[in-house]
């Protein structure tokens, strides 16, 4: 038996490979120094395995921005927007695809599978690929003449690849395909030439639903790689849930499968038990959980390993994390100040691998070697599992009570948009934000100063409302239509409430990476979540006392809480998610309590927490939307419930969107340059649409005509007073000065096509 893993977060214990991109692009530091530090931090992250015993360490799995993006600039996949003319691509047309310039758009971003993980998606169509440099040769270079670590090139697999891609169409998925199999084939010869060992293909998306006609493509893919490169040890490795073709899997030709025995666990086991695994390939089980926080029950991990070591010997088996660790902080080290049965029942990256560790010792040594570590692993979930915290009566009462409750809005929504109309006489295709401005180098240095108690509750709150009040006059001046606060007391649009609602906890250091050099350190539910007090109304009563217009209050939505928390693992999380939205209820009710009548429940992680199986995606999605209308059906028709989502591939999720009810919905269009608005050229809508018509992740200011020709599209499709127009997201990552010019330019196309419309109807 060995250990293995099969990534690493990038972004260093303390998080120094964010500040060295970022102090990059800033202009800090120059191209060679950002070099050397990125390698510093990919030997740290190499030393730091190698501590934990890891014996099959993964290299080609750090990058600069995203792994998708290293693999479409390995094959030369630049589109032509950034002049590329061939040849290795360099930083600057690498983080001109990520982030956009001031000449080009930025590549689309989507979701990593249902992780809250973003990646740079490849474009195909306008280039023939061809290799640039190989990567993951480069990085098992390094390890092993710099630092003497034998490791495991990590490289996405073809499949993936060209699934999680764009720029073809459905029936050049194959001819995509085999343009793509003999790159990979020169890259994988390369690697054996140079004597490695181990190569682990990743295939995620083959936990999907794959057709026959797709199998059939699978199968000669590997049989032309299994051809080419016979004595190449190829480690096929999948995550995220089971194979349903499993029979099929196992019968490729390569000399191991990775599967994955948590979040797949049942179908796979069941699947080892029915039809046996192949005597010549290995297996490397994801025991450990590569996608939450908690501690594993050794014990019950033990009874697993046992069962898959009745198909498959020990000899033959890996023992692993379920996926790539990049979705859990580095290490437990620094979170001291949590409460005893929290932290002791943690385990992060560093952790993790010592759990695989711990068995792999027990199975190779006899388990009594550990019957130390088991019976206090057992003692600390116990404690953490008696604690008062979870075992809240009143809040499991409460959910008892909404069980049978119908949860819809007093009336239906076109009678709701009628009173909304006459209440707000607002203009054809409103304007506003999605609620952040900029957080500057001031705002966070003002919450440091409040949290270290430099500054009394009576200077922090003069601060914040400062800020609130130059951007309400800001937001006046540029003419928008509808206002928002500017959330400058937030440092995260989950953390924020989960600080203030009973059941959560902060750690110290436990960020992970989203997107590019954007970290968030996710809250833990730990325990029943309730309500507790007031948490938004005080900053959106007094924005709305500084203007006339209109001023929507914030909240984030139910189920995006949940996806983008680490949730407790011993109930369901349909149960914590509707915790989470009967407290939210209170705050909605709170809002409109006090005056503010337009509120926005953003969900932008709603299509997230989608299970990767068809089947149980419907499931999914009622108690989500459930929850969602939970929070939000009590309030007066004359009340505006807008949303907003981003980043999740909409194209065959509008019907879900409109079982929200909310009366507007703001979407994301910008980065996928206007596609989603082709949504509606074969569908409708018939509730209020937010158009994102520009994207906040680029530094880039649009021009006027570029919006325009977005808003001008969206209106020949659907009725121009369904829309509203707005950025794709919130704005507080992005300067001032880039900031307020965009917003500029957004309001003058709006200007623009009213008029044009207006004209039109002769009014």
């Amino acid at each position: 038996m060995k250990s293995s893993n099969l990534g690493y977060p990038r972004i260093g214990k303390n998080r120094e490979w964010k500040k060295a991109l970022e102090a990059f692009w800033a202009g800090s530091i120059d191209e060679a120094s950002l070099v050397q530090q990125m390698e510093q931090i990919r030997h740290q992250n190499l030393l730091r395995q190698q501590e934990k015993g890891v014996e099959l360490i993964p290299v080609g799995d750090f990058t600069y921005y995203d792994h998708m993006l290293d693999m479409a600039v390995m094959f030369g996949m630049v589109p032509k927007r950034y002049e590329y003319e061939g040849g290795p691509v360099s930083l600057a047309t690498y983080f001109a695809m990520a982030r956009g310039s001031k000449e080009a758009v930025a590549s689309e971003m989507t979701k990593w599978f249902n992780t809250n993980y973003h990646y740079i998606v490849p474009e195909f169509g306008e280039r023939q690929p061809a290799i640039t440099e190989n990567k993951p040769l480069q990085a098992y270079l390094e390890a092993k003449e710099k630092y003497g670590i034998i490791g495991k090139p990590v490289i996405v697999g073809p499949y993936t690849f060209v699934k999680l891609s764009k720029g073809y169409e459905k029936n050049e998925f194959e001819i995509i395909v085999d343009q793509l199999v003999p790159l990979y084939i020169d890259v994988l010869r390369e690697l054996e030439l140079h004597g490695v060992e181990w190569v682990q293909i990743d295939e995620p998306a083959f936990v999907r639903d794959v057709s026959e006609q797709e199998r059939a493509i699978i199968k000669r893919i590997y049989t032309q790689i299994g051809q080419a490169l016979p004595h190449l040890q190829c480690m096929l490795q999948t995550y995220f849930e089971a194979v349903d073709w499993y029979k099929e899997l196992v019968s490729l030709p390569v000399k191991g499968i990775g599967l994955d025995f948590v979040h797949g666990a049942k179908r796979n086991l069941t699947h080892l038990k029915t039809h046996g695994f192949p005597a010549d390939k290995i297996l490397a089980a994801g025991i450990i959980d590569g996608r939450n926080i908690w501690r594993a029950s050794i014990e019950e991990k033990w009874e697993l390993v046992n069962e898959i070591s009745e198909i498959v010997p020990l000899e033959k088996l890996w023992l692993q994390p379920s996926s790539s660790l990049l979705h859990v902080p580095v290490t437990v080290e620094a979170e001291s100040d949590l409460p005893e049965e929290v932290v002791s029942a943690l385990a992060f990256s560093d952790e993790k691998l010592g759990e695989v560790q711990l068995l792999v010792q027990g199975f190779r040594y006899g388990k009594y070697v550990i019957s130390k570590e088991i019976a206090q692993n057992e003692a600390d979930l116990l404690k953490l599992a008696l604690s008062p915290a979870r075992n809240r009566q009143d809040v499991k009462n409460a959910l008892r009570q909404i069980t049978a409750v119908k949860l819809e809005r007093s009336i239906p929504y076109l009678e709701r948009r009628e009173i909304q109309q006459n209440t707000w006489k607002l203009p054809l295709l409103p304007t506003t934000t999605i609620g952040s401005f900029p957080q500057t180098a001031e705002v966070r240095q003002a919450r440091q100063q409040f949290k270290k108690g430099n500054w009394t509750v009576e200077q922090y709150d003069a601060f914040i409302q400062a800020q609130i009040k130059e951007w309400v006059k800001i937001q006046e001046e540029l003419g928008l239509d509808v206002l928002v606060h500017g959330e400058f007391e937030r440092t995260d649009m989950v953390e924020y409430f989960g600080e203030k609602l009973d059941g959560f906890l902060f750690t110290k250091n436990g960020w992970v990476q989203s997107y590019g050099s954007r970290c968030v350190k996710p809250p833990v539910i730990y325990g029943d979540v309730e309500f507790v007090a007031p948490m938004t109304v005080k900053e959106s009563v007094f924005a709305k006392s500084l203007t006339a217009k209109p001023m929507k209050g914030m909240l984030t939505g139910p189920a995006t809480i949940l996806n983008w928390s680490f949730a407790r693992d011993d109930v369901s999380r349909q149960e914590v998610c509707e915790q989470i939205a009967l407290a939210l209820r209170k705050e909605v009710e709170a809002l409109e309590e006090a005056g503010i009548l337009m509120i926005q429940v953003d969900e932008p992680a709603l299509r997230e927490g989608l299970p990767l199986k068809k089947e149980e995606q419907a499931a999914y999605l009622e108690w989500a939307v459930r929850a969602f209308r939970l929070a939000t059906s009590t309030v007066a028709p004359s009340t505006q419930i807008h949303t907003h989502m981003c980043y999740c591939e909409f194209h065959d999720f509008m019907d879900v969107i409109s079982e929200l009810d909310a009366d507007v919905i703001s979407i994301e269009t910008s980065r996928s340059h206007g596609e989603l608005v082709s949504v509606f050229e074969t569908g409708t809508y018939d509730k209020g649409i937010g158009l994102g018509v520009y994207d906040i992740h680029s530094p880039r200011v649009p021009a006027v005509s570029e919006m325009e020709d977005m808003v001008a599209r969206g209106v020949q499709l659907l009725p121009p007073d369904q829309f509203w127009i707005n950025p794709d997201c919130g704005l507080k990552t992005r300067g001032r000065e880039e900031t307020v010019q965009s917003l500029r330019n957004m309001v003058a196309a709006t200007k623009a096509i009213r008029n044009r419309l207006t004209a039109q109807s002769g009014r």
